[in-house]
């Protein structure tokens, strides 16, 4: 192995150690070559400044020596990628990058298989070093597929779109008002997100099965639709929502209506699902 090999990867490893001191904690959280949700793709999306379509042309295991690259459960790799297309980033980028990934040790036999691929990228750029990126996390590299770069395209779309929502940030009020007729009503759930309010509101008609929504405006209304799976509007709902309303929240109304207002809480977290991340 080359001097300079040696030198510009324990550089690369000084670097990013400087920039991110977290970085030997989040090292732990490995994972193989070809995993990730769509959870995982919108936060590793929010936390670039790049975000890079590549094809690996180098992949080498750091030395031990270098910042205690590896573990009985991970490897550092340096690695050398020729740029295809930059998906996202406020300027250009150049055609060749040196990066830091930490695999999983029970993937390193696959690493041979990487030479060629095509991977995405999200990182951020190194001060003074045009050719070198920093990965925001040191997984943050994931396989391409079809599938994955159209999901990927469409996070990134929603994340710079005008009035894209925002994460939950509290519960504010829980209310339920009883209709005229017996089984009528509606709970409203009113939140404090990044950028204003968001409210679900939850309608109950006599013999059919209750109804819900969300808008993410200051205005509550128009048809009630839940928002689809994988999307910014559901991540900012299910990974944002607390599990039960805090204690703070105001709840209003009789007994029986607090009780049903809590009962429409937990049947909209249970249709959002599970935050999954890998």
């Amino acid at each position: 192995m080359s001097d300079r090999f040696t030198k510009v990867a324990m550089g690369l490893a000084a670097a990013a150690c400087l920039i991110a001191p977290n970085l030997a904690k989040a090292q732990v959280r490995s994972r193989s070559l070809d995993q990730g949700t769509y959870v995982d793709t919108v936060e590793l999306s929010k936390k670039a400044d790049l975000v890079v379509l590549a094809r690996v042309t180098r992949m080498d295991p750091v030395p031990a020596t270098a910042s205690g690259a590896s573990s009985s459960t991970r490897r550092l790799y340096y690695a050398e990628a020729s740029t295809r297309a930059l998906l996202y980033g406020q300027s250009g980028i150049g055609g060749s990058l040196r990066y830091l990934v930490d695999l999983s040790a029970a993937s390193a036999e696959s690493v041979a298989a990487l030479k060629n691929r095509d991977v995405f990228l999200f990182a951020k750029r190194v001060p003074g070093r045009p050719q070198e990126i920093r990965l925001v996390e040191p997984t943050a590299q994931q396989l391409w597929s079809a599938e994955r770069e159209t999901r990927l395209r469409s996070v990134l779309r929603a994340l710079v779109a005008p009035g894209a929502s925002a994460p939950v940030t509290g519960v504010r009020e829980l209310t339920f008002v009883q209709g005229d007729l017996a089984g009528q009503g509606l709970t409203q759930i009113l939140l404090d997100t990044n950028k204003g309010r968001a409210t679900i509101s939850v309608r109950h008609e006599p013999g059919r099965a209750e109804t819900w929504g969300v808008s993410f405006s200051e205005v509550a209304g128009g048809p009630l639709r839940p928002p689809a799976g994988e999307t910014l509007e559901w991540y900012n709902l299910a990974c944002f929502m607390p599990p039960s309303p805090p204690q703070n929240a105001y709840v209003s109304g009789t007994f029986a209506a607090k009780q049903q207002a809590y009962a429409d809480y937990r049947m909209v977290l249970a249709a959002l699902g599970a935050c999954a991340r890998s």
